[in-house]
């Protein structure tokens, strides 16, 4: 590894580890999801169980990351996740059992959470004590990155009519690509952290609201991340259309950071989320409402232009809001995000297949995403601070 790492190597490595951690990692599971029911007899309510573990290894990744205060093992932990994201990707070719897919898929969330909480904060580290402006936006380029990169490998290799296990092997191989420059470009140990001294802390009501509304943001990103492209493949007349959908979905999220950014300054933080709600929204609604291509595909770009702009807004505007510990208050609300991806697959798998349609768990997701709409309208009638 260079001594002396450059801006745009720390940044560029950060989002090929996003890619690996993140996108193949955990986003691989969802173009793969029809073949491995077409191939490997995995059913609609298992998948959506394999995606509830998967959050599990999440929520247990944002616990760790949010006791451990040790600057070396921060780092260290988040070193061990890139080799062993393309480990438990590859695991899921190897066997056909539903406990070896679930074994994959906690440790996958495991080392999503590594990418995206460790991964950031040494990033962001490193970019202040360089003097740099800590553009966290250009890393969180990686999530868009890695979905398009598991939607375009899923086509590509599904054109070569590879089987389900062939196809979780080439996502390994694609990922060792990604993994080097990761690997190379890692961000230094950072010092240890100064003693933060007393601040302001949030009011008790408005983080309630809060972790309420960022709980049905939870409910609603990942039925999409989870479902999309069965979703598609599920319509009449558009099977093999799915991975299209999400390369959509990818494509959206990659800028969209910037463009929600611009939109807070703007209209503010917390009315920006409300637009991002409702446009969220629509994009869920849309395939319940039509079975046409266009519906979904709309539908897959609207659900990526809003997931990571209500992430970016959420937890900056709650860190704003909690000077003395921003990080604490970051993992209380992964916890809340946390707990309804875990529920949400499993529950969604079961009325599907109860009732052979997506309508009723479309529906659903968008009642909850109003919740959190009127979460974020009972923080809007808080008195200011």
């Amino acid at each position: 590894m260079p001594t002396r790492l450059q801006a745009w190597q720390v940044l560029l490595g950060g989002i090929c580890a996003l890619v690996v951690t993140v996108g193949l990692a955990r986003f691989a599971f969802t173009p793969l999801l029809p073949p491995m029911q077409a191939q490997a007899g995995l059913g609609v309510a298992d998948g959506g169980l394999l995606a509830g573990i998967n959050y599990a290894g999440y929520m247990s990744g944002a616990l760790l990351a949010a006791w451990i205060e040790s600057p070396v093992w921060r780092r260290r932990l988040y070193v061990w996740a890139l080799p062993l994201a393309l480990g438990i990707t590859a695991l899921m070719s190897c066997s056909t059992a539903f406990g070896v897919w679930a074994l994959s898929r906690y440790v996958g969330g495991l080392c999503g959470a590594a990418g995206m909480l460790l991964g950031s904060g040494l990033v962001q580290g490193w970019l202040i004590r360089a003097g740099r402006r800590p553009e966290l936006g250009l890393y969180f380029i990686g999530l868009g990155l890695g979905i398009a990169v598991s939607a375009v490998g899923a086509m590509g290799m599904g054109a070569l009519s590879l089987g389900w296990a062939a196809q979780w092997q080439g996502f390994a191989l694609v990922g060792l690509l990604f993994m080097l420059p990761a690997w190379a470009w890692r961000p230094p140990v950072p010092p240890p952290a100064a003693r933060a001294e007393a601040g302001v802390v949030p009011a008790r009501r408005w983080m309630a609201l809060m972790l309420a509304a960022y709980f049905c943001a939870g409910w609603g990103f990942v039925i999409n991340a989870t479902f999309t492209v069965a979703i598609v493949e599920k319509q009449p007349l558009l099977a093999g259309q799915g991975a299209w959908a999400w390369l959509l979905v990818g494509m959206a999220a990659t800028p969209a950071v910037f463009i929600w950014d611009r939109i807070a300054r703007r209209l503010g933080d917390v009315q920006a989320l409300l637009l991002a709600f409702a446009v969220q929204i629509v994009g869920v609604l849309l395939p319940a409402l039509s079975a046409s291509l266009a519906a979904a595909l709309l539908g897959a770009v609207l659900y990526g232009a809003t997931f990571i702009g209500i992430v970016s807004l959420t937890l900056a505007l709650v860190g704003r809001h909690s000077p003395a510990n921003p990080g604490k208050a970051m993992a209380r609300l992964t916890l809340a995000y946390g707990a309804a991806q875990m529920a949400a697959p499993a529950l969604t798998g079961r009325m599907v297949e109860a009732s052979g349609s997506f309508d009723a768990a479309l529906w659903l997701t968008a009642g909850v995403l109003a919740l959190g709409m009127a979460a974020l309208a009972g923080v809007l009638r808080l008195p200011p601070r």
